[in-house]
């Protein structure tokens, strides 16, 4: 599920790393994005909207929209299009808005 060669751009190897999605182990690679390291384990559901209840995926990966929204290490609304993967963290699909009060 990762690109491995390309014919331009370089992929330098990066050490892996173990991280928690809803509290089964994932492996990853330090400093890629969250969301990069979800979808290349297969998963591709972040979040539902809020109202209707939809799946949203990866979609802008450039933290413009809201599609990406997660709870991670407890903290809600993390756009993880762009915060970077560090070992042990803990990532979540966060219900609905996300609860602040829930933050550290």
């Amino acid at each position: 599920m990762r690109i491995k060669h390309h014919p331009i751009l370089d992929f330098p190897e990066k050490p892996k790393v173990t991280f928690f999605f809803e509290g089964q182990p994932l492996e990853g690679y330090e400093g890629e994005p969250i969301a990069a390291a979800l979808h290349a384990a297969g998963i591709r559901v972040l979040r539902y909207s809020p109202e209707l209840h939809r799946p949203r995926g990866f979609f802008c990966a450039i933290g413009n929209c809201s599609s990406c929204l997660m709870e991670v290490d407890g903290v809600p609304n993390v756009r993880v299009c762009m915060e970077k993967l560090r070992a042990g963290m803990q990532v979540r699909r966060q219900r609905g808005k996300g609860d602040i009060r829930a933050t550290h």
